[in-house]
């Protein structure tokens, strides 16, 4: 019973982010419920083999493993327009300006741009990235999640941001409003 409430709560805490994770690393929709679904069954049997607490670190490092598992079996690379996730929406929306159709196109188109640059970073930049900017991680929780030196990821970080800045330093706002 206790086996089950344990599971329970770490499935309804961690589902979205294995997911929306496992789809920003693979770009496919299948893929990521197929890690997803793989995650969840490998808590299931490693629930008493690693501590609650230590969970979060844990699952994103089993995640991060399994997609770039997905990522070296495909042999072709296809890419694919995946619709924005609900964590990318809520991250950058503006909620507010909603109501304003000029507004709301801006963002969606912007939007779409962000992910685009988010989608063109390499891999490494990119998971990082996504744990720290969209996910919320922490260096450490990066750090020990990923397998790598805590200034690993503060450099790799600061890469991923400054080509995103290189990717929209041409945007100039005055054009779309």
């Amino acid at each position: 019973m206790l086996k089950e409430q344990r599971y329970r709560y770490l499935i309804q805490s961690y589902k979205n982010k294995i997911y929306s994770y496992s789809l920003y690393m693979l770009k496919d929709k299948m893929d990521a419920d197929d890690v997803t679904q793989e995650v969840m069954i490998r808590i299931w049997n490693n629930m008493d083999k690693f501590n609650l607490f230590a969970a979060k670190t844990w699952i994103m490092k089993t995640t991060n493993n399994l997609c770039i598992d997905y990522l070296r079996r495909r042999t072709i690379q296809i890419k694919r327009e995946n619709e924005i996730d609900e964590v990318f929406e809520e991250t950058f929306s503006t909620k507010k300006l909603n109501d304003n159709p000029h507004h709301l196109a801006h963002t969606n188109m912007m939007m779409a741009k962000v992910k685009c640059a988010i989608e063109k970073l390499p891999d490494d930049l990119r998971s990082i990235f996504i744990l720290y900017e969209i996910n919320g991680f922490k260096y450490r929780e990066i750090s020990k999640s990923l397998d790598m030196p805590i200034n690993t990821v503060k450099v790799y970080l600061l890469r991923a941001r400054k080509r995103l800045q290189r990717e929209f330093k041409s945007y100039e706002k005055d054009e779309v409003i």
